[in-house]
């Protein structure tokens, strides 16, 4: 599959930036104080790109390119664009697409936009869960090209090879604004590696690729909103498959008959679905999520909280959607 091929490849040569980067750190960015005529808009707000080719037959990594400031305006990686937003995206904009200055495209080879902003992992941030969450919303990519948003982690010490590649598909998003958010826990042994919240391109004959970001968002997750203390009555166990995707089953035991909800939450605490609202005997019993909202929208790519609610209290757990 040509996604899962590329995807592996992403992100190498990056040693130039390892220096530049700063600690894993708050990050939250609206666009709107950026000054949309000013060509170094995005590379002051610490915004970087890196680019590489494949070859458009056998998909084989040929070279890579950067990493440069991202620039802002052109025709290459990425640019503030104006009046695309909703009421909660306001003016400007974040847009990301191909490097359709490189003359790949022409030949058939698949080029890759990588825009993005890069950290160093230290050791206080050992065991803590980050979340990186945007708006975002369909622009005008066609044809074979395809987008995503993705967390990655590289090891400086072994080469820069990735040792994490999350990812939300963004190819095929509504043209309207949505949330989606990717999470990632720091595993032992971290330290010093490059941590990159971003967003990648790829096309080719200079098809068009945008997609239009806003509202993006990186900071330590901590659990609130949602309850998560054992309840005494009743057992929650842990989805499978999880991570998932398009479903999930969630089963439950109940030792004594209860009025009964189980419910989806994000990690807001914004209710997104409800699987199962009534009476219940006691006993074993499952439901199943299909990865859709209450109004039978698909959820956004990320983490989420499921809720068994009954007569005694509440209990929840976390699961994985991914695209």
């Amino acid at each position: 599959m040509r996604r899962s091929a590329l995807a592996i490849i992403a992100a190498f040569a990056l040693a130039a930036l390892a220096a530049q980067a700063a600690p894993v750190a708050t990050y939250s960015q609206n666009f709107e104080s950026l000054n949309q005529l000013s060509s170094t808009a995005l590379s002051a707000d610490g915004w970087v790109v890196y680019g590489n080719v494949f070859n458009g037959g056998t998909l084989a990594y040929m070279y890579g390119y950067g990493p440069f400031p991202a620039p802002n305006g052109g025709s290459s990686f990425c640019d503030l664009d104006a009046n695309q937003g909703g009421i909660d995206q306001g003016l400007q904009q974040l847009v990301v697409y191909s490097d359709y200055n490189n003359a790949d495209h022409g030949n058939g080879n698949i080029v890759e936009a990588n825009v993005y902003r890069e950290m160093v992992i230290g050791a206080a941030d050992i065991g803590k869960t980050y979340t990186f969450a945007f708006d975002a919303k369909r622009g005008n990519i066609a044809g074979a090209s395809i987008a995503k948003a993705f967390i990655k982690t590289l090891n400086p010490a072994a080469g820069y090879a990735m040792t994490n590649y999350i990812t939300a598909d963004m190819t095929a998003i509504p043209e309207t604004w949505s949330n989606y958010s990717l999470q990632i826990t720091i595993a032992a042994g971290m330290t010093g590696q490059l941590l990159q919240i971003g967003f990648m391109n790829q096309a080719t004959f200079y098809e068009s690729s945008a997609i239009f970001y806003d509202n993006v968002d990186f900071r330590e997750f901590i659990a609130s909103g949602v309850p998560t203390a054992v309840m005494a009555g009743a057992e929650l166990r842990q989805n499978y498959p999880n991570p998932f995707n398009p479903s999930t089953k969630i089963e439950f035991t109940l030792e004594r008959a209860s009025n009964v909800d189980v419910t989806v939450f994000d990690l807001a605490g914004r209710h997104v679905a409800t699987l199962k609202s009534g009476s219940l005997a006691a006993g074993d019993h499952a439901v199943v999520w299909n990865g859709n909202t209450d109004a039978g929208s698909p959820a956004p790519a990320g983490q989420y909280r499921y809720v068994l609610t009954t007569d005694a209290g509440r209990v929840s757990r976390s699961m994985m959607l991914v695209k």
